[in-house]
C-alpha cells in the first residue's frame, strides 16, 4: 500500500536510526509529503533532507536509509 503522508510513527522509526547513527535529530528536515523516488540530500544550511519513499514498503526502505546515512557519515 502506497504511504500517503509521513506521521509521526514513521518519523519515531527515522529518529531511532538517527539516534543509533549519532545524527541529531535537529540536523535533519523530513517533509510529510513522501515521494518516489525518495533520497536523502544535503540542504544548503548544512541539514540533511530525507524524503521518504511513497512506494516502497517503508520497513524496507527504513533498511536502506540506514544503510545510506551510515555512508554518509563522516569517519
Amino acid at each position: 500500500m502506497p504511504l500517503r503522508a509521513v506521521t509521526m510513527a514513521e518519523i519515531e522509526r527515522i529518529f531511532e536510526i538517527l539516534d543509533r547513527l549519532g545524527i541529531s535529530r535537529e540536523a535533519v528536515v523530513i517533509p510529510l509529503r513522501p515521494v518516489h523516488p525518495a533520497g536523502v540530500r544535503s540542504l544548503p544550511n548544512g541539514k540533511l533532507e530525507i524524503q521518504v519513499d511513497s512506494e516502497a514498503p517503508f520497513e524496507e526502505w527504513l533498511q536502506g536509509l540506514e544503510r545510506i546515512l551510515a555512508a554518509r557519515r563522516p569517519s
